[in-house]
């Protein structure tokens, strides 16, 4: 049996495609898969597997050498179990840049494409199957590309990854602002997270320089209330810093989905540091304002540099 799963945190996207794949292998392929999560889900994922009536899927607490799997949403070891080297990689499927460090005991099948969601590179790879998509399916799927794109506010988003969406809320006639809209309420409810567990909820770790940086981000409709918890967050990083020995800092920002803005606490010296480099602003405070800044992928990773 064939375990599909994404990164640690996971999100819409990385939950709904691992369950996507092992969907299209059971049905249109001659393997049997099963698909997996690496961690707790947040609220927009839960929500979105209620409404279109599609189970969890099980925590993957270990692979071994024995497992045969699929790797989703992400090419990058640090996202994924230590061991991961040591399973039969049969395929990756991604839309994020190569990071590199994966290794293969075998060839092995490998699709990595310049768009917003991993969900639309699987529309692409399906093939005319998505003319039979079912639509529990075809929900999942315009979830993972609503909540990668931020309904079409990303920088990330291709003419492509909208075209894809528009047909699939056509076969389920759902309005795409609407359902968006759905979604965003429930990525925004927060209220029963811990300060650790916003950190987690969206979170990916990355080396500047001779440092290695957690970059966390929190995406809402209302970043009042995550920002009210600062002090809370702040103590939390440093708890987690403790903890997480190839970690030198953590960097947490907080997404306004609909001022397309983002807020990030600036709470140490390499903080602001980063920050000040990366974005060219001055920090006078334990918290700076980027506007237009929404995306992880395109607008925070890749200008990231140290002083």
């Amino acid at each position: 049996m064939i375990k599909v799963f994404g990164h640690i945190s996971p999100d819409t996207d990385t939950t709904g495609c691992a369950i996507l794949w092992a969907w299209y292998l059971n049905n249109h392929t001659g393997h049997q898969a099963t698909p997996y999560v690496l961690g707790t889900l947040n609220k927009e994922t839960s929500f979105v597997l209620s409404h279109w009536g599609v189970a969890e899927p099980s925590l993957l607490e270990a692979i071994s050498a024995d497992d045969e799997v699929v790797i989703v949403d992400t090419n990058n070891p640090q996202e994924l179990f230590e061991n991961i080297n040591d399973a039969t990689i049969l395929q990756i499927i991604d839309h994020h840049k190569l990071t590199g460090g994966l290794t293969s005991k075998g060839p092995l099948e490998m699709t990595i494409r310049p768009l917003a969601s991993t969900a639309t590179v699987m529309y692409d790879l399906m093939g005319s199957h998505t003319e039979d998509l079912p639509n529990d399916m075809a929900g999942i799927m315009l979830s993972c590309i609503l909540s990668d794109t931020l309904e079409f506010r990303s920088p990330t988003t291709t003419p492509h990854d909208k075209d894809v969406a528009e047909r699939l809320a056509t076969k389920l006639g759902v309005t795409i602002t609407d359902y968006a809209n759905q979604l965003f309420a429930a990525k925004s409810d927060v209220s029963d997270f811990t300060d650790v567990g916003l950190i987690h909820i969206d979170s990916k770790k990355y080396g500047v320089g001779d440092k290695n940086f957690r970059v966390s981000v929190v995406e809402t409709t209302t970043p009042e209330t995550i920002l009210a918890r600062k002090e809370g967050i702040v103590s939390a990083i440093k708890t987690l810093l403790d903890e997480e020995k190839d970690v030198d800092e953590v960097l947490f920002f907080v997404i306004d989905i609909f001022k397309e803005e983002a807020t990030v606490l600036t709470y140490s010296q390499l903080t602001k540091d980063i920050i000040e480099a990366s974005f060219g602003v001055t920090v006078t405070g334990d918290t700076v304002l980027l506007p237009g800044v929404v995306s992880r992928k395109k607008q925070i990773l890749p200008v990231l540099v140290l002083k």
